[in-house]
């Protein structure tokens, strides 16, 4: 089976070169002390290489001279090899040099230290388990609304709605693969247990479209001005045209199951790109041995709303869709 076609890939490359070298001693990595008591924030992009817009948000940040006025701040370029691999129209191949970075984030795996991607880990890790608040810049392989994730815990979601953008928010529980970031050590703890610890994923749209990078500008800065972390009069002095306007509304959508695929032959009945609704529990929605082709996938319930569905890098155990139901949050 072929994969899709490489879609127009309209954002430029930042150029991270005078960046990339960091002030902590990792490369990459940067990280700012106030002096003042806060809370350690953190911001991290390229956890796949070819999801540049976060890159493009960092880039801003250090190139303004944001600092905090209170706690820590610490930026992250962090899949740096894979970035570098980066070229036009197969940018898909930049997403890792060996592993998927936003799934190697337990204990075990970095430990081992078997792949680029576990040893890079393992490299941030400190970075992270310092960490109170956490903003991870992510983007899609598909055009679709930006959507925010939060994971299960209640705490993050208050924090999306504090935010007021973007419309949809993705409460989940991850991946059959592997930890993401957002979920490590103390950021995977229930609420109760993990104090005034908080993190979020932003999917802010697709790869290439330059509305991307805006909203990885605009999430950043909601993000460090709720966190106090950097005061509104201060980012929008340094940053003017980074806010973008409240959504309309907001909607959570609550993750409740997934098709994994069985091989790199699983295909769509459609060009599904994410938010789609079908009224129905039971419709046939792919097949995993192709089109039309092997075992159906359906949809589990009424109502039932996809979550970034994309095969492109669909193989045996890769999420290639999630299921949701969709609430209006008041």
């Amino acid at each position: 089976m072929s994969r899709p076609a490489p879609l127009p890939f309209h954002l430029p490359l930042p150029d991270i070169a005078p960046w990339r070298t960091g002030n902590t001693g990792v490369e990459g990595v940067w990280h700012f002390d106030s002096g003042r008591p806060g809370r350690a924030v953190m911001l991290s992009a390229l956890i796949h290489g070819n999801e540049v817009c976060g890159a493009w948000a960092l880039q801003g940040l250090l190139e303004a001279g944001v600092r905090p006025d209170v706690g820590s701040l610490t930026l992250a370029f962090c899949n740096l090899a894979a970035f570098d691999r980066f070229s036009l129209p197969n940018t898909d191949a930049a997403r890792f040099v060996e592993e998927d970075l936003n799934r190697q984030w337990s204990a075990e795996r970095m430990a081992g230290g078997e792949s680029l991607e576990r040893r890079r880990a393992a490299e941030l890790r400190p970075f992270v388990e310092r960490a109170d608040w956490l903003l991870d810049l992510h983007s899609m392989h598909e055009p679709s609304a930006p959507l925010l994730l939060t994971g299960v815990q209640p705490r993050n979601l208050q924090l999306a709605r504090a935010l007021r953008a973007p419309e949809h928010i993705v409460i989940d529980a991850g991946h059959k693969d592997g930890v993401r970031m957002r979920d490590f050590g103390r950021f995977g703890l229930p609420d109760g247990q993990a104090g005034d610890v908080r993190s979020l994923l932003i999917e802010c749209g697709f790869h290439g479209d330059l509305s991307s990078r805006a909203v990885a500008q605009d999430m950043s800065l909601r993000f460090l001005q709720e966190s106090g972390c950097v005061g509104a009069g201060t980012l929008a002095e340094k940053l003017p045209g980074w806010r973008l306007p409240d959504a309309p509304r907001q909607w959570a959508l609550t993750v409740d199951g997934a098709a994994v695929a069985r091989s790199e032959r699983f295909a769509f009945v459609g060009d599904f790109t994410g938010l789609e609704v079908f009224e129905k529990a039971g419709t046939v929605i792919g097949h995993h041995d192709g089109p039309g082709e092997g075992d159906a996938v359906v949809t589990p319930y009424d109502d039932c709303v996809l979550v970034m569905p994309s095969v492109r890098q669909a193989r045996e155990g890769v999420t290639v869709v999630r299921f949701a139901r969709r609430a209006a949050l008041a």
